[in-house]
């Protein structure tokens, strides 16, 4: 399902992956309150519920929040009653493997009332604002689930623009901030809030979207905020040790998903903005 938002007022707030991280996810809100950015300009790329200790109160935020949300893999997975999170990992790597210990805690944490709220989530949004058509998706136009990161390739990126009649698509799912400009229109993802983007701080990302004399405005911003209180709740649950060491020194557990120049990039993650 796309759910088409119509024509928005700028600025707007953009983040993804929430992943059970309540601590973060309050911070985010925070900061549109701080703006003034109301819930009807605030989009989250999915994934609320993964790897951190508190799903039911992250959930909960932001339903009471109100912003749009898309479904991401995780929210189809525990909807449908799924036995794993379906984040395309591949079998038997160590991403993998560690996904079995969250998802299952998720899936016993997360109440009915909620997954079936997350089964009707919209797949993908739509929306126009200064003139440009925006296109949201969790993984990729074509799946959910999908690893789009800035070195994969360009030509499926543009293929998918067109295939959506878009002057941007807005990503999420890989984990990691960036923004692209292709042969005709770009590709952006805020990043994430509830994990670190593998940049050695423990910091979260999120994107603003805002309207100059320039055009528009793409700026990406590190979320900064109390994870000694999402790493307690995760050890005072038992769980991921590997993803709770992962909030304080920023660095995954696992760089299996992580496509070569990604893997081999600097940790120290600069981003400029960009004017579309």
């Amino acid at each position: 399902m796309i759910k088409d938002l119509g024509e928005l007022q700028a600025p707007l707030l953009v983040f993804g992956g929430p992943y059970s991280n309540f601590a973060a996810t309050k911070a985010i809100k925070a900061i549109a309150d701080a703006r003034n950015i109301t819930s009807d300009r605030v989009i989250c790329t999915g994934d609320l519920v993964a790897y951190c200790a508190q799903p039911e109160e992250t959930v909960n935020l932001i339903q009471d929040w109100g912003c749009h949300v898309v479904m991401g893999n995780c929210e189809e997975s525990l909807s449908a009653n799924s036995d794993d999170c379906g984040c395309g990992f591949d079998k038997n790597s160590a991403c993998s493997l560690l996904s079995i210990e969250w998802y299952n805690y998720a899936n016993k944490h997360v109440p009915l009332s909620h997954k079936k709220w997350m089964g009707l989530l919209p797949r993908q949004l739509h929306f126009s604002l200064a003139n440009k058509q925006f296109h949201v998706v969790h993984g990729s136009v074509e799946s959910i689930n999908e690893f789009v990161f800035a070195s994969s390739d360009i030509n499926c990126k543009q293929e998918q623009l067109e295939q959506v009649s878009s002057d941007v698509i807005i990503g999420g799912h890989c984990g990691i901030p960036f923004g692209q400009e292709l042969e005709n229109g770009y590709w952006l993802n805020a990043g994430v809030i509830g994990m670190p983007a593998n940049d050695a701080t423990p910091d979260g990302w999120y994107m603003i979207l805002d309207t100059t004399v320039q055009g528009i405005e793409i700026s990406w911003h590190r979320l900064i905020y109390d994870y000694q209180a999402s790493v307690d709740a995760m050890n005072e649950a038992k769980m991921c040790k590997p993803y709770a060491k992962c909030l304080i020194d920023g660095n995954w557990p696992s760089l299996d998903v992580l496509p070569t120049k990604e893997r081999e990039a600097k940790k120290n993650i600069s981003l400029s903005s960009m004017y579309l």
